[in-house]
């Protein structure tokens, strides 16, 4: 089972950037960042193949977020730029064992515990 701790979580102002790192105990194949806002379902945010090849992301962050994977480090980070106040949630890095890639929180095998993103207005 893979183990997953995500960090660089924070308190930013709108228009600033984050850079969230999520580091991987073991081997995955496919990951993924989600979030969830109180009271929302956890949502699909942005998720790269096991190689760097396929990468995805949500409309509502296509163009301001960047997902990559330093695989010889077993990390995934999550550049996030031109943040805005919706973008305020507890960010989750989740690990999927299988192709193809999927976006669906519930293909997922393995989740860290999260971190905090906070943007004011």
């Amino acid at each position: 089972q893979v183990q997953l701790v995500e960090s660089g979580g924070g308190l930013v102002q709108a228009g600033e950037s984050l850079t969230l790192s999520c580091a991987a105990s073991g081997m995955a194949l496919h990951m993924g960042w989600f979030r969830q806002a109180p009271g929302k379902e956890r949502e699909f945010v942005a998720l790269v193949s096991w190689n760097g090849d396929i990468t995805s992301y949500a409309d509502s962050v296509k163009g301001r977020f960047t997902i990559s994977r330093a695989n010889a480090k077993n990390t995934v980070y999550l550049q996030m730029n031109s943040l805005k106040p919706e973008d305020t949630a507890v960010y989750y890095c989740g690990a999927r064992k299988y192709w193809p890639t999927r976006q669906a929180p519930v293909d997922y095998d393995a989740w860290g515990q999260g971190t905090q993103v906070t943007v004011s207005s």
